[in-house]
């Protein structure tokens, strides 16, 4: 019998997730310039500065290459962010090695199918819930939250609350 996501919550001590469509809802507002102009949610920020705070390694692996997505994100201390990254397959395999991680202690979020290599590869994939059909197929858990509207939050907090790391801890700095 497959395990429910939720035996995996515990043992989970790395966190990597895709940018578009993902953390943003997946639109990008075209700039007279050509700049690609992104949205993210606050309380997903918020979700990843704790889990920071909390020991986790959270990671960004991304086709994408805005700058301003890589300023947030390290703002919210996340140190391991690979924008422009089309071979996702690597970045997951130098964090691996980097961090000597397991399978079974890593999830991985993506949306689309470029995710797929190494959603198969991690313990827990997930997903937003209007992420493409090829991704919630082989996802352990899909959020009832869309990308961009709180998907990284709900699942963040669930691996906290699991292993009682969501204290109400209102000092974290995430703006």
């Amino acid at each position: 019998m497959e395990k429910s996501y939720k035996q995996y919550l515990a043992n989970i001590n790395t966190l990597i997730f895709d940018v578009d469509g993902v953390l943003t809802n997946g639109i990008v507002t075209i700039m007279p310039d050509g700049q690609l102009v992104r949205q993210m949610n606050i309380k997903d920020g918020y979700a990843l500065k704790t889990a920071v705070d909390a020991g986790l390694n959270v990671c960004i692996i991304s086709g994408g290459k805005n700058e301003g997505v890589r300023i947030r994100l390290q703002n919210l201390g996340i140190k391991d962010i690979y924008l422009g990254a089309h071979d996702k397959i690597e970045k997951y395999h130098e964090l691996t090695d980097m961090y000597n991680l397991q399978p079974e202690n890593v999830l991985y979020m993506g949306d689309d199918i470029p995710d797929v290599p190494v959603m198969k590869l991690v313990g827990l994939p997930c997903c937003p819930n209007d992420a493409v059909s090829e991704i919630q197929h082989i996802s352990k858990y899909i959020s009832d939250k869309k990308g961009g509207e709180g998907c990284v939050r709900d699942i963040i907090e669930q691996i906290l609350r699991v292993q009682g790391k969501w204290d109400g801890n209102f000092d974290a700095k995430y703006d």
